[in-house]
């Protein structure tokens, strides 16, 4: 008989919930190879999911979601959960414009409580669905899934300690993918973890502790830790003990036999928070992603029988890649630089330079606010700290850029990858913001490279500031393929260039932007308009000089950049204010990101969403002026500017 798959039977988790632990199985067989297959097809997280199908089936078999509260921590795992959660039609559709998400996302789906992409929020936003429960009256579980990885962040520790404190009904399940299969979590672990998750032990544990009660708060406090110590000792459970939690584990996550029975037994518990301990392998069950070095963990279309990532070709590096070798060359030369990344080495390209330096590279963890003032404490000892971190990561170490770094004036280099859109992964990690919350901090230098070239200056000139902080901040993918230079050459603080001159319209560019604004220049020379094209360089501090001069020797000024309102083309309004360089006589529009979250896309068409591509910069421009004459649909348009 022909195979039927297992899965053309389930489009609800409810429809697991009939299912035998054999039918489970292959269940979990066919989700796994349904997202290898779209993965395969749309690129995206692929190692982090295959590591969780045997969890995810579990979890919705046991539980009763959407009544129940499953939450995703980061979400890179989430793909088996939308195959199970009636998305399956459209799951070919991930990351691609208009269609699913790459993470949790609550908009999308009744199956997705809260919405994830970044690390270590799960405990806290389960913790406030629990008492947003009790103090309603309602009866329904909450499961937050976390990764090992994303327990290094401090916020997950936080949100432990609240929730042992106030002893709400909430399940843990703590996902850890970074160690084998030990003998320990065989099966004397996997009975351990069935007998200790039992209603019997449960209560005669609570029975233990009202015996002992009666003895006196010392007696009490003896006996109870002397059992949760020699419990502690068996299960590796003391620490989550002692913030609260009842430890279940280590439990095998690829075992439905073991899985299912620790989950309803965890389910059937009634006071307070319990932490089931799962140990998973990331890649599971897909030979490529095994062996690879980072399991495949985000990846492009792939073949799958050989798990040959298929790239396109490009003639021009990445800017992380460019990064990666200047700040290698600069170390060469400088035994004081060191670099920091918050579990991102692969990401920013630190990789690269832990493999030459490697007593000179720290990779914290998720632990971006620790990161920075890490990276402070380094700076104050003498050293030249490079912090490379994603642009919307770093959000999360504000108050230490301030506090730690600016305030002090100590000069942390922030390497700040992924600025501006990311396409794919969409609003979640978009770098949309920092330039509008570095440039309002005192003593703090921001500098944006238009091209690879500039990217290798820039790094040449942050190892070289010691007056404070310095921030640099570039774009996902690869450059325009300029040649790169020998070696970095130091720029001078706050100091612009002009790329080509013209007359009565002005574009000022901040960043990568720079190659539509040359675009968009030929276009409208085609209109009988040449503007000037200049490149800022610097958002902080502002070259007033050059801004003087665009101002006052031409009608129009547009600033361009790859970064919300409030930022650059702010503070270029803010620096003519105040030079008296606004009394009408001047056109400026500031070009910035819509005020919306965009949905993912690739980058091009977000831009184009935007409206800050060459097309967009065209308009905007040609907006500011009006047709003289009318000659023929076939000839260029002239243009003069507007009466005032």
């Amino acid at each position: 008989m022909p195979y039927t798959p297992m899965l053309d039977q389930v489009r609800l988790p409810a429809d697991t919930r009939h299912l035998t632990i054999a039918e489970l199985k292959q269940l979990a067989d066919d989700v796994r190879q349904e997202t290898i297959d779209t993965v395969s097809v749309t690129g995206g997280h692929l190692g982090a999911g295959l590591g969780v199908v045997e969890l995810t089936v579990a979890l919705h078999h046991v539980f009763e979601t959407p009544r129940d509260k499953l939450i995703w921590d980061v979400g890179h795992q989430c793909y088996p959960h939308k195959i199970l959660t009636g998305r399956r039609d459209r799951i070919r559709t991930l990351r691609q414009g208009g269609g699913l998400s790459g993470f949790t996302k609550r908009s999308e789906s009744e199956y997705d409580p809260f919405g994830a992409a970044h690390a270590s929020t799960s405990i806290s936003a389960g913790l406030g669905f629990a008492v947003g429960r009790d103090i309603q009256g309602q009866d329904f579980n909450v499961v937050c899934v976390i990764g090992d990885g994303a327990l290094t962040g401090g916020m997950a520790y936080e949100a432990m300690n609240n929730a042992g404190a106030m002893n709400s009904r909430l399940i843990v399940i703590l996902n850890d993918n970074e160690m084998s299969i030990s003998p320990p979590v065989g099966a004397l672990s996997n009975y351990l973890a069935r007998m200790l998750s039992s209603q019997s032990y449960m209560s005669l544990r609570d029975m233990g502790k009202r015996l002992t009660a009666k003895f006196g708060k010392t007696v009490e406090d003896s006996v109870t830790r002397a059992m949760e110590h020699a419990r502690g000792f068996l299960t590796h459970g003391t620490l989550f003990e002692e913030l609260g939690f009842y430890h279940i584990g280590p439990v095998d996550g690829h075992n439905l036999d073991v899985l299912v029975p620790v989950l309803m037994n965890a389910k059937a518990a009634t006071d307070g928070p319990i932490l089931v301990h799962v140990i998973t392998r990331k890649g599971h069950g897909y030979q490529p992603a095994e062996v690879a070095n980072d399991k495949l963990h985000g990846v492009v279309k792939f073949d799958i029988a050989s798990g040959k990532q298929i790239k396109p070709p490009s003639n021009a590096p990445s800017y992380t890649k460019v990064f990666a070798q200047s700040l290698i060359k600069e170390a060469r030369k400088d035994p004081s630089i060191v670099a920091i990344t918050a579990a991102m080495p692969t990401g920013t390209g630190l990789d690269q330079f832990a493999k030459e330096f490697a007593d000179r590279c720290f990779d914290v963890g998720i632990a971006e606010q620790h990161a920075v003032t890490f990276a402070a404490g380094l700076a104050a000892q003498g050293l030249k700290p490079f912090c490379a971190v994603y642009s919307s990561f770093l959000q999360r170490g504000y108050d230490q850029i301030i506090h730690d770094c600016a305030i002090q004036g100590l000069p942390v280099r922030f390497a700040l990858d992924r600025a501006g859109l990311v396409g794919a992964d969409g609003p979640t990690h978009a770098g949309a913001f920092d330039v509008a919350y570095l440039a309002c901090v005192p003593n703090l230098v921001i500098m944006s490279p238009a091209d690879e070239a500039e990217m290798v200056h820039m790094v040449a000139t942050a190892a070289a500031y010691d007056a404070g902080p310095i921030a640099f901040r570039y774009p996902r993918g690869d450059g325009v393929g300029v040649e790169l230079p020998d070696e970095g050459k130091v720029l001078p603080i706050g100091k612009g260039r002009i790329i080509s001159e013209g007359s009565r319209v002005a574009l000022l560019s901040f960043g990568t932007r720079l190659g539509e604004c040359l675009k968009a220049a030929a276009a409208l020379e085609e209109l009988g308009v040449t503007p000037t094209i200049a490149d800022a360089r610097f958002a902080k501090p502002l070259d007033l000089e050059l801004i003087t001069s665009l101002a006052t020797s031409h009608d129009i000024l547009v600033t361009v950049e790859e970064g919300s309102a409030g930022g650059f083309g702010a503070h270029v309004l803010h620096a003519l204010a105040s030079l008296g360089l606004l009394d009408g006589s001047l056109k400026v529009r500031t070009m910035v990101l819509p005020d919306v979250f965009q949905d993912h896309d690739t980058s091009e068409a977000m831009y184009r969403e935007a409206g800050l591509d060459a097309q967009g910069i065209v308009e905007t421009v040609t907006g500011l002026l009006r047709p003289r004459h009318y000659v023929a649909p076939s000839a260029a348009e002239s243009f003069v500017l507007q009466d005032r």
